[in-house]
């Protein structure tokens, strides 16, 4: 389980996402709807619809975090949802395993992608929405190819192979 400082795991199926990744691993994904309604229903929704099946981690860097949810690869992209009003807190920190929504500078600009923490990052704290945190297979995350660079584009990225609702996994 995560190192978040709150205590709303305990959802259970309902809340959870089930994401392997294409070199193998099992990662299980605790959504806090708790915290993040709107985000938590959206990567359900997009699970539930096979959206995020192929999709690359596109920015990953050592230390921080690893990105994905972009269905171009690039950064840029995103479902065809609209975007998401912020949904940040104080309740919940930016910890190892915790999951954030990507945005660009503009606060309410979340869409599909998302990030994992490889570590604490408090610069975070209540200005990205935490939507939820990894609660097995985190050492599967450990092992996403890194990007080169500032940047943490990747080249070669590794993939989600799949990802869905563990009531319909």
């Amino acid at each position: 389980m995560s190192e978040t400082t709150t205590s709303a795991t305990t959802a259970g199926e309902n809340d959870d996402l089930i994401m392997e990744l294409e070199k193998g691993g099992r990662i299980v994904i605790r959504l806090r709807s708790d915290l993040a309604p709107l985000a938590a229903e959206r990567l359900r929704t997009l699970s539930a619809e096979g959206f995020y099946d192929g999709v690359v981690f596109h920015r990953v860097i050592e230390g921080f975090m690893a990105q994905g949810g972009d269905p171009t690869g690039s950064g840029s992209g995103g479902s065809k949802l609209p975007d998401l009003k912020s949904e940040f807190t104080n309740k919940a920190k930016f910890v190892r395993g915790a999951v954030g929504m990507a945005r660009t500078a503009h606060p309410h600009s979340a869409n599909s992608q998302f990030f994992i923490m490889f570590a604490p990052a408090p610069s975070l704290d209540g200005q990205y929405t935490i939507v939820g945190d990894v609660i097995e297979g985190m050492e599967h995350v450990d092992q996403i190819k890194r990007g080169a660079g500032s940047s943490g584009m990747v080249s070669g990225p590794d993939k989600i192979a799949r990802m869905r609702p563990a009531a319909a996994a």
